[in-house]
C-alpha cells in the first residue's frame, strides 16, 4: 500500500479511495504500518506531550509576562483564552485537513506550525504581537493531538489498542500535571520566554522522527478538491461558537456573568453559533465535523463521559495548586511541585490501566475507575484544612489523578467501538475537543462556584460575630491581650477583630472549596451509571457486542 506522498490528487485520487473500500474491502484490515507501532506510538506521543504541556505550562508565568510586557493581570489572561480558542477551532478539522493533504502532511504542517510559532513567542516584544502568535501556535497545536490519537487507532488492531492509548493517556494527563510545576520553576530560574523556547528542540525531534517513521494508511488518500469544497460556513459558525464560549468563560465572573451586557453578548454569539453549526453541519454532503457519528451510541456517550473527565480533570488542575497559593500562602513553584506526585503516580498506573483495557469490557473497566474517582474526591473533601501539609496535599493529587488512566483509556477505547474505520480521524478530533471544551466550562464553573460557595460560608460565620456571641468575645479578647504587647494597653482590639475577621475569610474560602470538591463527587458518581450504557466490546477477541460498520 503507498504512502501519502505516493497517491495521485484530484479525480484518480477519489477513484483510488473507491477501489480500496469497494473493489478490495479487505484492504482496510490486512494493511499494517511499515514500522513497529510502539515507535510510531512514541514518536506521535512527543509531539502531542509538547502541545498538551503548553496549555498549562504558562499558567504560573501570567503575572511575570504581563508585568514584563506592561500588561495588566487581566489582559495577561488572554496569553490562555487566545491559544484556547485557536486551539478548539483547529481540533475538529483534523478529518477534513487530512483528506485534503494527507494525515501525515497534515501533521507534519502542525508540528511546524507549533515550533515557528513558540519561537516567535518567545521573543514577542508586545503583548498583542504575543497574543497573536499564541493564536499561530494554538491552531499548529490543535491538530496535534487528534492526529496523533488517530495514528495511534489506525497502527493498532483493537485487541492492543488499549495498551496503545494507555500511552497516549500518560502524555494526555501527564502533562497538564507537571506543566505548572515546570513553568513555575522556569520562570522563577530564567524567564518565561523559555517556556517556549524549549518547545524549539522538541518539535525539531518530533519533525524528523515522524517523516521517517510515519505513513497514512490506504483509506486516507489526499484530495486537493477539498480546498474548494471547504465547508467554510460550517467553520465561521465553529469560529462563533468556540470564541463566543472561551470569551463568555474567560470573562464571566469577572464581569458578575449574565448582569453584564458584553456576557451576554458573547453568550448569544455562542449559542448562535453552535446553532447554527449543527443545523448546517447535518444537511452537508461533505461537512467540516461529521455529527452524524453521533448516531452510534458508544461514540456519543463516550463523548460526554469524556467531557466530564476532561472537565473535571482541569478543574482539579486549576482548584488544589489555588487553594495552595491563596490559602496556604505556597509559591507557584511549590504549588506546581505538590502536583508532581499526582503525574508521576501516572507512569506507575498507566500501563495496568492499558492491559486491563485488553482484558476487560471497556465499560467496566471505566465504571471501577469512576468509583475510584468519586472515592477521591471524598477523600479530598476530608482533607482539605488550612494547616495541611505539603506532603497531604501531594498524596492527594496522587489520589485524584491515579483512577484517571482507567477513565481516560476505557473512554477513547470505546469510542472507536463500532464507528467506521475510515472516520477515525474524525473520532479522535471530536474527543478531543469535546475534552478540551469540558475542561473550559469546568474551570469557569468551579471557580466561579468557590466564589459563591465562600460567599455563602462568609455571611453565615459573619452572624456569629456579636459581642453578644461568648466563644467569639473570648477570641478577640484572648487576641487582643496578646496583641496589646505590641500596639500597647488597649489597642490591641482592633487589629484583634481585622484578625479574627482575615481567618473567618479564610475558613469561608475553605469550605467553599470543600463544596465544590463535593460537587465534583457527585458528578463522578453519574459518571458511574453512564459507564454501564456502553455497548460491552470482548477485549480478548477485538470484537464487541454489536456490529462494525
Amino acid at each position: 500500500m503507498g504512502s501519502t506522498s505516493e497517491a495521485p490528487a484530484g479525480d484518480s485520487a477519489e477513484k483510488k479511495t473507491g477501489e480500496v473500500t469497494m473493489e478490495n474491502p479487505s484492504a482496510h484490515a490486512q494493511w499494517k504500518p511499515r514500522v513497529n507501532p510502539w515507535l510510531i506510538a512514541m514518536t506521535v506521543a512527543l509531539a502531542a506531550f509538547m502541545e498538551v504541556l503548553d496549555t498549562s505550562i504558562a499558567n504560573v508565568a501570567l503575572p511575570h509576562i504581563a508585568g514584563n510586557l506592561g500588561a495588566s493581570t487581566d489582559e495577561g489572561t488572554w496569553v490562555l483564552t487566545s491559544y484556547l480558542v485557536s486551539n478548539a477551532i483547529v481540533l475538529p478539522l483534523g478529518g477534513w485537513a487530512s483528506n485534503l493533504m494527507g494525515r501525515k502532511n497534515f501533521f507534519l504542517l502542525c508540528i511546524t506550525i507549533f515550533t515557528v510559532s513558540s519561537f516567535l513567542c518567545a521573543i514577542a516584544p508586545t503583548l498583542p504581537l504575543l497574543l497573536l502568535f499564541r493564536v499561530l501556535q494554538g491552531a499548529g497545536g490543535g491538530g496535534l493531538q487528534p492526529m496523533a490519537q488517530a495514528i495511534m487507532a489506525d497502527s493498532f488492531d483493537e485487541k492492543h489498542r488499549g495498551q496503545a492509548f494507555a500511552l497516549y493517556g500518560l502524555v494526555a494527563v501527564l502533562a497538564p500535571s507537571i506543566g505548572p510545576s515546570l513553568g513555575g520553576w522556569i520562570t522563577d530560574s530564567y524567564s518565561w520566554r523559555w517556556i517556549f523556547y524549549i518547545n524549539i528542540p522538541v518539535g525539531i525531534l518530533a519533525y524528523v522522527l515522524v517523516t521517517r517513521m510515519v505513513d497514512d494508511p490506504p483509506w486516507i488518500v489526499p484530495n486537493r478538491k477539498h480546498l474548494l469544497n471547504m465547508d467554510y460556513m460550517g467553520l465561521a459558525f465553529l469560529s462563533l461558537a468556540m470564541g463566543g464560549m472561551q470569551i463568555m468563560l474567560d470573562k464571566g465572573e469577572e464581569n458578575d456573568w449574565f448582569s453584564s451586557g458584553f456576557i451576554r453578548l458573547f453568550a448569544f454569539v455562542f449559542v448562535f453559533g453552535i446553532v447554527g453549526l449543527v443545523v448546517w453541519e447535518l444537511r452537508q454532503k461533505d461537512p467540516l465535523i461529521n455529527l452524524k457519528l453521533f448516531k452510534y451510541k458508544n461514540f456519543a456517550i463516550c463523548c460526554f463521559l469524556m467531557m466530564l473527565v476532561g472537565g473535571v480533570l482541569n478543574a482539579s488542575t486549576v482548584l488544589q495548586p489555588q487553594f495552595l497559593q491563596q490559602l496556604l500562602g505556597y509559591t507557584a513553584t511549590n504549588a506546581g511541585m505538590a502536583l508532581t506526585a499526582g503525574g508521576l503516580s501516572l507512569v506507575v498506573v498507566m500501563p495496568f490501566a492499558g492491559w486491563a483495557t485488553t482484558k476487560f469490557p471497556a465499560r467496566n473497566v471505566a465504571a471501577t475507575g469512576f468509583v475510584f474517582f468519586a472515592a477521591s474526591f471524598w477523600f479530598t473533601t476530608t482533607q482539605l484544612t488550612l494547616d495541611m501539609s505539603f506532603f497531604n496535599a501531594s498524596l492527594l493529587r496522587v489520589v485524584q489523578l491515579a483512577p484517571i488512566p482507567f477513565c481516560f483509556i476505557s473512554i477513547t477505547t470505546a469510542a472507536y467501538v463500532g464507528t467506521p474505520r475510515e472516520q477515525s480521524n474524525q473520532v479522535a478530533g471530536l474527543i478531543n475537543f469535546v475534552r478540551n471544551i469540558g475542561g473550559s466550562i469546568f474551570i469557569a464553573i468551579t471557580g466561579a462556584a468557590v466564589t459563591s460557595r465562600s460567599m455563602h460560608h462568609q455571611a453565615l460565620l459573619q452572624e456569629k460575630m456579636s459581642s453578644l456571641y461568648q466563644p467569639y468575645r473570648q477570641v478577640v479578647d484572648g487576641t487582643a491581650g496578646y496583641l496589646d504587647q505590641s500596639f500597647g494597653k488597649h489597642n490591641g482590639a482592633v487589629p484583634a477583630m481585622a484578625s479574627v475577621y482575615g481567618e473567618l475569610n479564610r475558613q469561608a474560602a475553605m469550605q467553599g472549596y470543600v463544596d465544590v470538591f463535593k460537587m465534583l463527587f457527585w458528578m463522578a458518581v453519574g459518571m458511574i451509571l453512564l459507564a454501564f450504557l456502553l455497548n460491552k466490546n470482548k477485549p480478548a477477541s477485538g470484537k464487541s457486542d454489536i456490529a462494525m460498520h
